[in-house]
Protein backbone atom coordinates (compact mmCIF):
# COMPACT_ATOMS: atom_id res chain seq x y z
CA UNK A 1 0.00 0.00 0.00
CA UNK A 2 1.06 3.40 -1.03
CA UNK A 3 2.39 5.79 1.99
CA UNK A 4 0.35 8.84 0.87
CA UNK A 5 1.39 10.65 4.33
CA UNK A 6 3.29 14.22 4.13
CA UNK A 7 6.98 13.88 5.31
CA UNK A 8 7.95 15.50 8.73
CA UNK A 9 10.60 17.52 6.71
CA UNK A 10 11.62 19.00 9.78
CA UNK A 11 12.29 15.80 11.27
CA UNK A 12 14.12 14.62 8.46
CA UNK A 13 16.34 17.41 8.07
CA UNK A 14 17.42 17.37 11.76
CA UNK A 15 17.53 13.40 11.51
CA UNK A 16 20.16 13.46 8.97
CA UNK A 17 22.87 14.92 11.34
CA UNK A 18 21.84 13.24 14.05
CA UNK A 19 22.18 10.03 12.11
CA UNK A 20 25.65 11.65 10.49
CA UNK A 21 26.74 11.94 13.94
CA UNK A 22 25.80 8.52 15.36
CA UNK A 23 26.60 6.30 12.89
CA UNK A 24 29.61 7.72 11.32
CA UNK A 25 31.31 10.98 12.61
CA UNK A 26 30.98 10.24 16.20
CA UNK A 27 32.66 7.01 16.47
CA UNK A 28 35.38 7.28 14.21
CA UNK A 29 36.34 9.96 17.10
CA UNK A 30 37.23 7.29 19.35
CA UNK A 31 40.65 6.63 20.81
CA UNK A 32 41.71 10.26 19.22
CA UNK A 33 44.74 10.99 20.37
CA UNK A 34 46.98 14.07 20.65
CA UNK A 35 49.56 12.90 18.00
CA UNK A 36 46.38 12.43 15.40
CA UNK A 37 44.43 15.61 16.63
CA UNK A 38 47.92 18.13 16.01
CA UNK A 39 49.44 16.32 13.44
CA UNK A 40 50.37 18.11 10.19
CA UNK A 41 50.76 15.93 7.38
CA UNK A 42 52.46 18.26 5.15
CA UNK A 43 54.00 22.14 6.28
CA UNK A 44 52.13 25.08 6.67
CA UNK A 45 48.98 23.27 7.74
CA UNK A 46 46.38 25.58 9.79
CA UNK A 47 45.77 23.88 13.09
CA UNK A 48 44.60 25.04 16.65
CA UNK A 49 47.28 26.92 18.23
CA UNK A 50 48.23 29.00 21.52
CA UNK A 51 48.35 32.69 20.81
CA UNK A 52 50.63 34.45 22.93
CA UNK A 53 48.54 34.58 26.29
CA UNK A 54 48.23 30.86 25.83
CA UNK A 55 44.90 30.80 24.76
CA UNK A 56 44.21 27.90 21.99
CA UNK A 57 42.59 29.58 18.90
CA UNK A 58 41.69 28.22 15.35
CA UNK A 59 44.20 29.53 12.15
CA UNK A 60 43.07 31.20 9.48
CA UNK A 61 39.84 32.96 7.81
CA UNK A 62 38.10 32.91 4.67
CA UNK A 63 39.55 34.27 1.26
CA UNK A 64 42.64 32.42 0.84
CA UNK A 65 42.84 30.15 -2.16
CA UNK A 66 44.09 27.73 -2.11
CA UNK A 67 43.61 26.99 1.65
CA UNK A 68 46.34 25.36 3.32
CA UNK A 69 46.12 21.66 4.38
CA UNK A 70 44.36 21.68 7.48
CA UNK A 71 44.70 19.51 11.18
CA UNK A 72 42.25 16.96 12.68
CA UNK A 73 42.28 19.96 15.24
CA UNK A 74 41.33 22.53 12.74
CA UNK A 75 38.64 20.44 11.36
CA UNK A 76 37.04 19.68 14.52
CA UNK A 77 37.27 23.29 15.90
CA UNK A 78 35.52 24.08 12.82
CA UNK A 79 32.65 21.78 13.08
CA UNK A 80 32.06 22.62 17.16
CA UNK A 81 32.79 26.46 17.06
CA UNK A 82 32.27 27.59 13.56
CA UNK A 83 29.01 25.31 13.11
CA UNK A 84 27.89 24.77 16.47
CA UNK A 85 28.80 26.98 19.38
CA UNK A 86 28.40 30.08 17.08
CA UNK A 87 24.96 29.49 15.22
CA UNK A 88 23.38 28.33 19.32
CA UNK A 89 25.00 31.20 20.59
CA UNK A 90 23.44 33.82 17.92
CA UNK A 91 19.93 31.91 17.65
CA UNK A 92 19.80 30.56 21.01
CA UNK A 93 22.07 32.23 22.71
CA UNK A 94 22.06 33.04 26.97
CA UNK A 95 21.98 36.77 26.68
CA UNK A 96 26.48 36.87 27.28
CA UNK A 97 26.51 37.79 23.92
CA UNK A 98 25.33 41.33 23.10
CA UNK A 99 21.80 41.28 20.94
CA UNK A 100 23.41 42.74 17.94
CA UNK A 101 26.24 40.48 16.88
CA UNK A 102 25.50 38.48 13.81
CA UNK A 103 26.35 34.92 13.32
CA UNK A 104 29.57 35.56 11.63
CA UNK A 105 30.32 37.67 14.93
CA UNK A 106 33.76 36.72 16.52
CA UNK A 107 31.92 37.44 19.86
CA UNK A 108 30.55 34.13 19.49
CA UNK A 109 33.83 32.23 19.66
CA UNK A 110 35.26 31.36 22.81
CA UNK A 111 38.25 32.70 24.32
CA UNK A 112 40.45 29.42 24.37
CA UNK A 113 39.60 26.38 22.90
CA UNK A 114 40.71 22.87 24.36
CA UNK A 115 44.32 22.09 24.05
CA UNK A 116 43.86 17.96 24.04
CA UNK A 117 42.03 15.50 21.84
CA UNK A 118 40.13 14.41 24.86
CA UNK A 119 39.42 17.93 25.74
CA UNK A 120 38.17 18.31 22.51
CA UNK A 121 36.07 15.43 21.61
CA UNK A 122 33.93 16.42 24.90
CA UNK A 123 33.75 20.38 23.48
CA UNK A 124 32.34 18.89 20.02
CA UNK A 125 30.52 16.20 21.77
CA UNK A 126 28.96 19.08 24.13
CA UNK A 127 28.27 21.85 21.30
CA UNK A 128 26.45 18.90 19.17
CA UNK A 129 24.39 17.99 21.34
CA UNK A 130 23.15 21.79 22.39
CA UNK A 131 23.11 22.71 18.52
CA UNK A 132 20.50 19.46 18.03
CA UNK A 133 18.79 20.35 21.19
CA UNK A 134 17.84 23.72 19.92
CA UNK A 135 17.11 22.78 16.36
CA UNK A 136 15.05 19.69 17.28
CA UNK A 137 12.85 22.08 19.04
CA UNK A 138 11.93 24.54 16.75
CA UNK A 139 8.89 22.86 14.60
CA UNK A 140 7.50 23.66 11.22
CA UNK A 141 6.80 27.59 11.96
CA UNK A 142 10.45 27.82 13.44
CA UNK A 143 12.14 26.10 10.69
CA UNK A 144 10.22 28.53 8.16
CA UNK A 145 10.86 31.00 10.20
CA UNK A 146 13.82 33.52 8.44
CA UNK A 147 17.17 34.16 9.88
CA UNK A 148 16.67 38.13 9.83
CA UNK A 149 19.33 40.04 10.83
CA UNK A 150 21.21 37.84 13.12
CA UNK A 151 21.59 35.63 9.57
CA UNK A 152 23.72 38.83 8.20
CA UNK A 153 23.46 38.80 4.54
CA UNK A 154 21.18 35.06 4.71
CA UNK A 155 18.66 37.15 6.55
CA UNK A 156 16.21 36.06 4.09
CA UNK A 157 16.69 32.36 4.40
CA UNK A 158 14.74 30.51 6.70
CA UNK A 159 16.39 28.46 9.49
CA UNK A 160 15.88 25.36 7.65
CA UNK A 161 18.20 26.10 4.94
CA UNK A 162 20.94 27.30 8.09
CA UNK A 163 20.17 23.43 9.60
CA UNK A 164 20.72 22.33 5.67
CA UNK A 165 24.24 24.25 5.22
CA UNK A 166 25.68 22.75 8.65
CA UNK A 167 24.72 19.64 7.86
CA UNK A 168 26.62 19.74 4.83
CA UNK A 169 29.56 21.57 6.41
CA UNK A 170 29.49 19.16 9.17
CA UNK A 171 29.52 15.78 6.84
CA UNK A 172 31.75 17.41 4.75
CA UNK A 173 34.71 18.46 7.44
CA UNK A 174 33.86 15.08 9.17
CA UNK A 175 34.85 12.93 6.19
CA UNK A 176 38.38 14.67 6.23
CA UNK A 177 38.68 14.11 9.66
CA UNK A 178 37.89 10.39 8.82
CA UNK A 179 40.58 10.58 6.13
CA UNK A 180 43.32 11.92 8.22
CA UNK A 181 42.89 9.68 10.88
CA UNK A 182 43.38 6.81 8.37
CA UNK A 183 46.49 8.21 6.85
CA UNK A 184 48.15 9.13 10.04
CA UNK A 185 47.47 5.36 10.87
CA UNK A 186 48.44 3.90 7.19
CA UNK A 187 51.86 5.78 7.23
CA UNK A 188 52.99 4.90 10.60
CA UNK A 189 52.76 8.57 11.59
CA UNK A 190 54.02 8.72 15.05
CA UNK A 191 56.28 11.96 15.28
CA UNK A 192 54.86 14.54 17.54
CA UNK A 193 53.98 17.87 16.11
CA UNK A 194 56.40 21.17 16.03
CA UNK A 195 52.79 22.00 18.33
CA UNK A 196 53.62 19.40 20.88
CA UNK A 197 56.99 19.94 21.17
CA UNK A 198 57.08 23.52 21.27
CA UNK A 199 54.28 23.11 24.16
CA UNK A 200 56.26 20.80 26.06
CA UNK A 201 53.85 18.26 25.98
Amino acid sequence: MVNTSTPDWGDLLIGQLAFYWDAHLRPRLDGLTDEEYFWEPVSGCWSVRPDAAGNYRVEGGPGVDPAPVTTVAWRMMHIAVGCFVTRSSTFFGDGSVPADADMFDPRHVPADLPHTAAEAVTFLDDSYREWHGHVSRLGDAGLRTPLGPKGAYFSAEPMAALITHVNREVMHHGGEIGLLRDLFHATGATRRTDHLAASGA
